[in-house]
């Protein structure tokens, strides 16, 4: 059975890394309803699922109105793109940039397939709005994360479904360092802490080293992406 949409409801693409963390915490900052969903897709850094119940858990700790928002979360295997995409995050593979100036890390229509099914879901459930960590500022140049592909997606989305469905992407114009002045904003300094500790970006899904600005190898594109972003971001506040 669909629901009928609630225009005050929204679904979160939630992988347990910092960027959907944050979109989460921005999703109940706006909307009454929240729920979120990852996608097991085959890929390396897969330990990044497994961070969402302890994101979600301090999430809930730290406002009361977050915690009474929060709804269900979801997970959604869709094994055949990791069986289709010859890369970096779904193989054991150098990292290295491929032809065309993109990274091997890039996952052919990964974003376009997670909103897709999103959207299945949030029909289902009658939500109206998706959220996701989709950034041009800060990217390795994958298409998938272009504001004008988000934009003609949704307007896909919504003529083939027969819904209004709005995909917001809060970090698209913010750089790494802006997105953990967002948290800030969002959730203060337990969001920050939070974030670094329980969150998960590492490509190679490297749990082991403890950074000040998280868990990773330190090395991938992924954690020298987040380890600048936390650089420049403290050097901000003077701290």
């Amino acid at each position: 059975m669909n629901s009928p949409q609630q225009s005050d409801s929204a679904l979160v693409l939630f992988s347990g890394g910092q960027d959907s963390a944050t979109c989460l915490a921005w999703a109940l900052d706006r909307f009454a309803h929240v729920e979120t969903v990852g996608f097991a897709y085959g890929q390396r850094h897969v330990i990044e699922l497994g961070c969402r119940k302890k994101l979600l858990d301090g999430i809930l700790s730290l406002k009361r109105e977050w915690a009474t928002k929060l709804g269900e979360a979801h997970t959604l295997d869709i094994p055949t793109l990791g069986e289709i995409s010859d890369t970096a995050l779904t193989r054991n593979l150098e990292i290295e940039m491929g032809e065309g100036g993109l990274p091997n890390t890039f996952v052919p229509g990964r974003n376009l397939v997670f909103l897709t099914f999103a959207a299945a879901l949030a029909y289902r459930r009658g939500i109206s709005n998706i959220v996701g960590g989709m950034c041009e500022t800060d990217f390795s140049g994958y298409p998938d994360c272009r504001d004008e592909t988000i934009k003609a997606l949704n307007a896909a989305l919504n003529l083939g479904m027969a819904r209004n469905f709005d995909i917001h992407t809060p970090l698209m114009w913010r750089s790494k360092a802006q997105t953990w002045s967002l948290a800030t904003e969002l959730g203060g300094k337990a969001l920050i802490d939070l974030i670094v500790e329980e969150s998960h970006t590492c490509y190679l899904g490297e749990r082991g080293a403890g950074h000040e600005w998280g868990y990773g190898c330190g090395e991938c594109p992924a954690c020298d992406l987040r380890a600048k972003g936390w650089h420049e971001y403290k050097a901000r506040r003077g701290g």
